[in-house]
């Protein structure tokens, strides 16, 4: 695989920021954004997407986190 050129590269991430922005803005809907996910999809590297839905997951938490928001989830019963 080549490395993306500069215009690519600024294409995947404009999307990105266009898609993480309409998450942000409609946080109880998130099937809204789902233009902006194929847009997305399709102007990133396979291996981007994964890094950035990882990173934005990561960065949510830690906002969470340091809010004092974060609550752990609660063990499951062993049978």
């Amino acid at each position: 695989m080549a490395a993306p050129s500069m215009k690519e590269r600024q294409a995947c991430w404009g999307a990105r920021d266009a898609y993480w922005k309409c998450l942000d803005e409609n946080t109880e809907d998130p099937s809204r954004c789902k233009k902006l996910r194929s847009s997305f999809e399709s102007s990133c590297p396979q291996q981007w997407i994964k890094y950035f839905d990882k990173r934005r997951d990561y960065l949510k938490f830690k906002e969470k986190f340091e809010a004092g928001q974060f609550q752990p989830s609660k063990p499951t019963a062993q049978s």
